[in-house]
């Protein structure tokens, strides 16, 4: 990995948590992901399951973590399976965790090498009258493919058929929305990372240049400073590129006079940052850019401090609706008519503003977190309102996460990133 470790004392204490919350005499599993072939004997870049790391900080493939906090053999209350490893592996692929190393990562002391896995459960599953069995249940989640999660559970329930099932994804989804410190520091950590990339390319961008000329500076920038790279696939639309929301082909040349709209941020140690900016290709905003952008910089600033504890995700919607439909009649995009007149199922604003403002980050871009459950202090949200105007060439997002704080306001992780038009100016104008 290239980060640097992670204080084991984070996934003792995760695991402790969700454990805290199993039903008595009950067997969690937990699976790696699996190694997704292309063709051939190419292979996709190994990226671990949040879950398994959550719990485990374990960063390998053929992984597998079993929770039993009532096992009458204490050796088995937590219990990690990797894959064994041995000098010819080491050459070919470099060296995999042994169990000392996989117990500083951990703190689980009971280590096995994944071929007793079978002899390790079967006794286990004597002891437990429950199966605690991970099912991916994010309210954006559309998964065509059978991960190896969902085989293991498959092959589990057939072989212990009189075992009860219960499910781990609703404790994942409130544990995991709730950062811990050491995660809040990892996540400023991969901000940090974003910010250093952004400052690099308002440096570089001129009138010509290509937007896959930027993402290379900034994936350069990622990797420099440990992180793998992107933390989503980068969204660099020039022009009226920016109008399509997931614009990913960054194949254009930016011209001078159209802005840049940016959606692209690091991870680190698989935690996510998320990051919008909207900047002129020339380095200076016309006239009708600066206002468009002032209004959105404004429904985000508004937005934001709406994001305390107690809020409904739902009804935190609505309002940001509310302040954005006030900018669009100031804009002259919206009238008086257009208001009173909408739909209240697709609101006017919506015809310019059509995404949502604010979704959980963490492990996950798109993180856990009950939606429907009032926001809670250390919640970590984004906030992202835009203005999208084929009409008239440009489209304008932005975008920082923050931290729901106890009291006062939200804490911005990405508060050192430039935002404000006339500091993106002078910052391009820098000699």
């Amino acid at each position: 990995m290239k980060y640097q470790p992670i204080n084991s004392q984070l996934f003792i204490k995760n695991r402790k948590n969700f454990a805290s919350q199993m039903q008595a005499n009950s067997l969690a599993v937990f699976n790696s992901n699996d190694t997704y072939p292309i063709s051939a004997d190419s292979t996709m870049p190994f990226e671990q399951h949040r879950d398994i790391f959550y719990l485990s900080g374990v960063d390998q493939e053929e992984t597998v973590l079993l929770l039993f906090p009532d096992c009458p053999n204490e050796n088995l209350r937590e219990v990690l399976f990797v894959t064994e490893t041995n000098d010819h592996i080491a050459v070919w692929e470099g060296e995999k965790l042994t169990k000392e190393a996989a117990f500083k990562t951990s703190g689980i002391k009971t280590v096995y090498w994944l071929q007793d896995l079978e002899k390790v459960l079967f006794e286990m599953a004597s002891y437990a009258a429950t199966f605690y069995i991970n099912t991916n249940e994010h309210y954006r989640a559309n998964v065509a493919t059978e991960t190896r999660e969902d085989r293991f559970t498959k092959g589990l329930l057939a072989k212990y058929p009189a075992h009860s099932v219960a499910k781990s994804n609703p404790i994942l989804q409130r544990l995991r929305a709730v950062k811990d410190p050491i995660e809040l520091d990892l996540m400023q950590h991969a901000c940090n990372i974003t910010e250093k990339g952004f400052r690099r390319i308002l440096n570089f961008i001129k009138p010509g240049v290509w937007e896959y000329e930027i993402e290379a500076e900034l994936i350069h920038e990622f990797v420099k400073n440990r992180s793998k790279g992107f933390a989503y696939t980068p969204i660099i639309a020039s022009g009226n590129n920016a109008n399509v929301l997931h614009y990913i082909e960054n194949n254009q040349q930016c011209k001078d006079g159209d802005l840049i709209l940016f959606d692209i941020a690091a991870e680190y140690a698989n935690y996510k940052s998320d990051l919008s900016r909207t900047v002129p290709v020339s380095g200076k905003f016309t006239e009708r850019q600066k206002a468009v952008y002032n209004a959105v910089n404004h429904v985000k600033k508004e937005a934001t401090k709406l994001l305390v504890p107690g809020t409904i995700w739902k009804e935190y919607h609505i309002e940001v609706g509310h302040i954005m439909t006030s900018e669009l009649l100031k804009l002259g995009l919206l009238d008086k008519a257009d208001v009173q007149n909408e739909d209240k199922n697709w609101p006017a604003y919506k015809k310019y503003f059509m995404h949502g403002t604010s979704h959980h980050i963490g492990l996950d871009t798109h993180d856990y977190g009950l939606l429907h459950e009032p926001m809670q202090a250390n919640n970590v949200f984004t906030v992202e309102p835009g203005i999208y105007l084929p009409n008239e060439g440009f489209g304008i997002r932005l975008e920082d996460d923050v931290v729901i704080q106890e009291k006062g306001a939200p804490f911005n992780l990405m508060g050192n990133i430039p935002i404000e038009a006339d500091e993106i100016e002078d910052l391009m104008n820098q000699s």
